[in-house]
């Protein structure tokens, strides 16, 4: 993962209006399915993991688990996680964090077979 480009896509979501934060937002937001991917926070608790992965698992919504404070760092906002609405950003940061190490990556940031 790289990641100075995922802060980088997570600021610019950010500014321009794709983020959720906040427990009840982020809930929310993937039961309604409004929301392209969620990301959380390592440092969050396991009951808080728990609930957001089963949210994710009944809706079909990818999440992603963050390095400790990477959340914080991108976005200068406080909270253990952040949804993502659907567009070309949530698309880049599915892309940037599905890569697994030593994958070739496009130059979009997806995976090449």
């Amino acid at each position: 993962m790289d990641e100075n480009r995922v802060r980088g896509y997570m600021g610019l979501s950010v500014r321009a209006g794709m983020a959720v934060f906040g427990e009840e937002g982020c809930l929310k937001s993937v039961r309604n399915q409004t929301c392209a991917l969620l990301l959380v926070d390592a440092a969050a608790s396991e009951n808080t993991l728990s609930r957001y992965r089963s949210a994710c698992k009944n809706t079909g919504i990818p999440y992603f688990i963050l390095p400790e404070d990477l959340l914080w760092q991108a976005t200068g906002r406080p909270g253990k996680a952040m949804a993502v609405k659907p567009g070309g950003l949530a698309d880049q940061l599915i892309g940037l964090l599905s890569c697994q190490d030593g994958e070739k990556q496009d130059k979009f940031g997806g995976a090449v077979d």
